[in-house]
């Protein structure tokens, strides 16, 4: 495996743990895919640096019943030897948006991190409560 498939492999890997931790209602899991200085642009909810604003923030969707995300057509674009920059578009159950920017680092313990998480909620979505 070439150092590019690698770093590809490793933001797969973290995003994944991220998609499963939301989707699990695990506020901690999301946030420790972030690293500890990281900055996060939540469009239209403000701006959180740091775990423990990212992890409450995400807290507070979950407490909401945000839940079910899934990326669509995600782009990945290797910066350097150990950035790579993920955009897309998102769904969950209650809202709709944009990933405009999700800035992955490759750690010393091999492990990608978020250093930066710039995205966007566009609209919510109907949820049908009613039994069919």
């Amino acid at each position: 495996m070439s150092k590019e498939q690698a770093l590809l492999a490793a933001v797969g890997e973290a995003s994944q743990r991220w998609k499963q931790g939301f989707n699990s209602q695990n506020a901690k899991v999301c946030a420790q895919q972030y690293e500890v200085t990281a900055t996060m642009h939540a469009r239209p909810f403000g701006e959180f640096t740091g775990r423990e604003q990212i992890e409450a923030f995400w807290q507070g969707l979950m407490e909401q019943g945000f839940d079910d995300v899934d990326y669509i057509e995600p782009q990945l674009e290797v910066l350097d030897d150990k950035t790579v920059q993920l955009r897309s578009q998102w769904q969950m159950n209650k809202a709709y948006g944009v990933i405009h920017k999700e800035l992955w680092i490759m750690q010393a313990d091999g492990c990608a991190r978020l250093s930066h998480d710039d995205f966007e909620v566009l609209g919510e979505r109907e949820v049908n409560t009613k039994a069919d």
